[in-house]
């Protein structure tokens, strides 16, 4: 089977309400390369990169879904690493769709939303809101700290990265939790954290700082790494797309160690 792109991005566009959701202006959510087309086979992965396009490459696919797409330093030099991303997807005939905070922000296909559900946590309630948008979740639980991170640890490895943790009890139970992937340890975010009564925040990065001002007010901060707290997002998508247009579609591992 094969799909017109133009079918394929408005189904995503309407799905993750691109028009609805701010973001980035580098993230430039949507279409951002197009192609001949049609569409026949789906690439799934978390940067757009040599090493990312190379997979699609291989796995035969002409449409490349991204969380981060190619534009994030702005308007650049059609040089370097820019040119040689850029000769790959026009020979190839490539096209690249990325959705950024409206694929974090989404009910079903977002980030923290399905890494809740990999570490056994339920949802209740949105966290981190971007210009009125939730971007994480939180929730309630009662489960040691210490076995929440090695639920974290044990999905990090599985995926190119680890997962840090601040110092705690070794007799601590997490009874209040939120997440926020990617660089998700902000100022924003520990305030907000502290404001909604949380005692452990799930996150990919975030500067020393964060640890130190967590380590004062009593906070948890676990650090599952941005590459591996992202890989679900598109992958969910790419899954869905693959039913929904019966495309086959596969996920391109590319780890960056953070």
């Amino acid at each position: 089977m094969t799909a017109k792109l133009s079918d394929v991005a408005a189904h995503i566009d309407a799905l993750l309400r691109v028009a609805e959701v701010a973001d980035y202006p580098t993230a430039l959510n949507g279409v951002q390369v197009a192609h001949r087309g049609p569409v026949r086979g789906i690439a799934a992965a978390v940067d757009a990169s040599v090493r990312t396009i190379d997979g699609a490459i291989a796995a035969g696919a002409n449409l490349l879904i991204v969380h981060h797409g190619l534009f994030w330093a702005g308007a650049q030099r059609v040089e370097g690493r820019a040119y040689e991303r850029m000769q790959r997807l026009m020979t190839h005939d490539i096209a690249v769709y990325s959705a950024h905070l409206p694929l974090d922000a989404h009910e079903t296909h977002g980030n923290a939303r399905l890494l809740a559900d990999e570490l056994g946590l339920v949802a209740s309630a949105g966290f981190a809101p971007f210009n009125g948008t939730a971007c994480g979740v939180r929730g309630t639980s009662d489960i040691a700290t210490g076995e929440l991170h090695s639920r974290l640890r044990a999905f990090a490895r599985e995926h190119g990265g680890d997962a840090r943790v601040t110092p705690f009890d070794p007799q601590r139970r997490t009874r209040a939790w939120a997440i926020c992937t990617g660089a998700g340890a902000n100022q924003d975010t520990l305030r907000e954290a502290g404001e909604s009564d949380v005692d452990t925040l799930i996150v990919g990065e975030g500067p020393h700082w964060t640890a130190v001002d967590a380590l004062d007010s009593g906070l948890t901060v676990m650090y599952g790494g941005h590459y591996p707290t992202e890989t679900l997002g598109v992958r969910s998508l790419a899954e869905h797309l693959g039913r929904t247009f019966d495309l086959p579609w596969t996920f391109v591992p590319s780890p960056t160690g953070l």
